[in-house]
């Protein structure tokens, strides 16, 4: 029987071994050696190794070099036979093990196949860490892409870290390795040992992990994503006929790791005072919930290895952050939502991702995620990676993980980041540092293609989900429908109406009426595509201000400015989404370090404007006008929008065929305009719904009717009119209330 070669040894010895099996295991053997069967063992910390068999005495193996080979001739076997290995190690303890080297392959090679391919959409169901039986042996298989890798080990607890014990086997000409490790147990920690083509050794996540430790540590950690037990059933069912065009939907905006924390003087030494998954699910979603927002949107949580990125450079593409939990503490956090009737949206980054070591960047020694040209494959505004959207098996994996967080966390939706930075090869560049495309242009046709395979992808196989774009440009054709040349999004954010307002807002009430077309100019293209209007947490962070900080004038001032922008984005059409803090008045910039400000509800005012936050979104929810048409011209309608001077605007929302409407009036000057006539299109009594100025508010309760009666008079095209008193900063919604 003879040893395997110098080279061979010497390669197991240095973790470089490529073919495994062709050396370990239990193999048949005939010639000059002898006959029968060989079982050869690498356990590099082992003093002595017997071969255990049912119905026979152990065999001890001999050891063949001092690095920790051992073999064994059993002459009287010619078929392979199932055994286990007991293993002495070198302080005379020992125990039984499986061997790994004894089973066959288990990767569903088709499954493999379609994934290189790119037509593979669950692809976490192939690669990754999975549970996995063999031979009625239960473990763990775990499998990896690394085409250009000279060798990949396994490494991490049930080894020691030494990634010698577990080199992995590959797969033909797929590029993928594959090794099921018998005895691994949930929660165990593990990283692929990549030997590159230089000869390098890197340690890698795993991309397709479903869990990783907590930062700063790096590795990921096996999880089955099979055990939580759902109790949404109704909720998932409903979703798949929910229609976002015409319910209303209002997003409360959301870091988790800085909406509410531990008190210091709970937390132990470099505890941040986070709230678990478990926590925010009995303290956040109850809030969101009284608050009346529809749906709760979070920052990314995909694993990511650096809080101040706050989410948004992602390494873990199917793994919840364990910043706060286990998968299934977040699972939890799901579940309860959709039990008190909110949707959940998730922050989702397929744009790029950092260059951290153990991640994706050159994960097999070459750029295999991310585009191989820099030009292409570096942003230069973050100095992250971009991804190869012409691969295959790149889309393959994104696409992947979109379907995972839809489909095995029950989320409703992904808002996709950073749009605009895939669809434009030039994005940030100055001429001369980018790559046209084929045709000399400057669109990124690999990304246009990705983000339609993606968004049809949902829309096929997860009905009732949800595909939101950040879309910064005037990209036609977000929102529309792939077969209409469209990108597929359901819905896109409108910065253009985001800027415009804000500026407006921010300026002096004295020159507003210079710029009054800022407010009036969102309506000339409101319906061509399905539009959130969202005051994100872009916009309350990097010395742009909090909200109430942008506003003009004193404090009451300012805080009458923010109740009369909220009133004006629930009355515009689209839907809603406001960033946590804003239902307080918050005057600080968001702090991803700190908690919201919570002692601001301690003063009446900051009271008044989250109670107005609730009402608007009751009464959103309530008023079929206010939402069922928000993406169509017939739900809209203006009174007045050429009265710059007083710098007044007043519009009609309407329902379906015109069954019902609520009248807005908003006065973006602090001069109340008392005898105010508003035209009507009907004659009859009038009940102010909502006045911004309320004392219930926080405003100073000027004195406003609550019921009108039309005067007849010709006024803006119609025949009847209110007369009214209309406070400084303050915008009134009415209702029709009879003839």
């Amino acid at each position: 029987m003879e040893i395997p070669t110098a080279d061979v040894i010497a390669a197991l010895l240095e973790g470089r071994c490529a073919t495994p099996f062709d050396v370990l295991g239990n193999h048949p053997v005939a010639g000059k050696g002898g006959r029968g069967r060989v079982v050869r063992v690498f356990i590099p910390w082992a003093a002595r190794v017997w071969v255990v068999r049912e119905d026979r005495e152990p065999a001890e193996l001999e050891r063949v070099h001092d690095g920790g080979l051992f073999q064994g001739l059993f002459p009287e076997d010619r078929r392979f036979f199932p055994y286990r290995l007991r293993v002495e190690n070198r302080q005379s303890s020992s125990f039984d093990v499986e061997d790994p080297y004894r089973f066959p392959p288990l990767l569903d090679e088709a499954r493999v196949s379609d994934f290189i391919q790119g037509r593979e959409h669950r692809v976490h169901q192939v690669l990754g860490a999975r549970p996995a039986t063999s031979e009625g042996v239960a473990g763990v298989l775990f499998a990896v892409w690394a085409p250009h890798a000279q060798a990949v080990n396994l490494m991490g607890t049930m080894n020691g870290w030494d990634g010698r014990c577990h080199p992995m086997r590959p797969r033909g000409a797929t590029g993928v390795w594959e090794l099921f490790v018998p005895g691994v147990e949930q929660g165990a920690a593990y990283k692929y040992q990549i030997v590159t083509p230089t000869g390098r050794k890197a340690d890698k996540a795993d991309p397709c992990g479903r869990a990783m430790e907590l930062r700063p540590a790096t590795a990921s950690v096996v999880w089955n994503g099979d055990g939580y037990r759902w109790t949404d059933g109704e909720w998932m069912e409903r979703r798949k006929a929910w229609n976002p065009t015409s319910e209303a939907m209002s997003a409360y905006e959301v870091h988790l790791g800085s909406w509410k924390r531990r008190p210091a003087e709970e937390r132990e030494p470099g505890d941040s005072g986070w709230l678990g998954y478990r926590e925010l699910a009995e303290e956040l979603l109850p809030y969101v919930k009284d608050l009346g927002f529809t749906h709760v949107e979070l920052l990314p949580i995909l694993e990511h290895p650096y809080d101040p990125s706050w989410g948004y450079q992602a390494l873990g593409y199917f793994a919840p952050t364990s910043r706060f939990g286990s998968p299934d503490d977040f699972r939890f956090f799901v579940d309860r939502a959709h039990q008190l009737g909110l949707g959940v949206i998730l922050d989702w980054v397929p744009a790029h991702f950092p260059d951290d070591a153990h991640g994706l960047v050159y994960f097999d020694g070459t750029p295999l995620y991310e585009h191989p040209d820099p030009r292409r494959g570096r942003h230069p505004d973050w100095g992250t990676r971009i991804f190869d959207y012409g691969r295959p098996a790149v889309r393959s994996f994104l696409v992947s993980s979109a379907l995972c967080w839809l489909e095995d966390y029950h989320v409703d939706g992904l808002r996709v980041d950073a749009v605009a930075s895939m669809l434009y090869l030039d994005y940030s560049r100055p001429e001369g540092q980018w790559l046209p495309n084929q045709w000399g242009g400057r669109e990124n046709v690999d990304a246009i293609d990705f983000l339609r395979e993606v968004n049809d992808a949902v829309h096929r196989e997860i009905p009732g989900a949800l595909m939101i774009a950040e879309e910064s440009t005037s990209w036609s054709g977000v929102s529309h429908g792939t077969d209409r040349g469209g990108l597929g999004f359901d819905q896109k954010w409108n910065m253009g109406w985001m800027n415009d307002t804000l500026a407006f807002m921010g300026d002096d009430p004295l020159f507003r009426a210079s710029i009054y077309q800022r407010l009036t100019f969102s309506m000339l293209y409101a319906f061509s595509e399905r539009f959130v209007l969202a005051l994100s947490h872009d916009e309350v962070v990097h010395g742009k201000r909090a909200l109430a900080s942008k506003m003009p004038g004193s404090q009451a001032e300012k805080l009458a400015n923010l109740r009369l922008l909220y009133a004006y984005l629930w009355a515009h059409p689209g839907k809603k989404l406001i960033f946590m803090g804003g239902e307080l008045g918050q005057w600080v910039e968001w702090d991803v370090d700190a908690a919201l400000d919570w002692a601001l509800l301690d003063f009446p005012a900051h009271q008044g404007i989250r109670r107005l936050v609730a009402s608007l979104n009751w009464m959103y929810a309530s008023e079929e006008p206010l939402h069922a048409l928000d993406y169509h011209p017939d739900g809209f309608e203006w009174l007045d929008c050429h009265d710059a001077d007083r710098t007044t605007l007043s519009w009609l929302r309407w329902s379906p065929e015109w069954r019902d409407f609520v009248a807005v009036v908003a006065n973006f000057t602090p001069v109340r305009r008392d005898d105010f006539r508003l035209a009507v299109p009907f004659p009859g009594r009038y009940r102010v719904v909502l006045n911004t100025d309320a004392p219930e508010f926080g405003g100073a309760g000027s004195p406003v009717p609550a019921e009108l009666t039309t005067t007849p008079g010709e006024l803006h095209g119609r025949d009847q009119y209110l007369e009214l008193p209309l406070p400084g900063l303050t915008a009134l919604y009415l209702k029709r209330t009879g003839e």
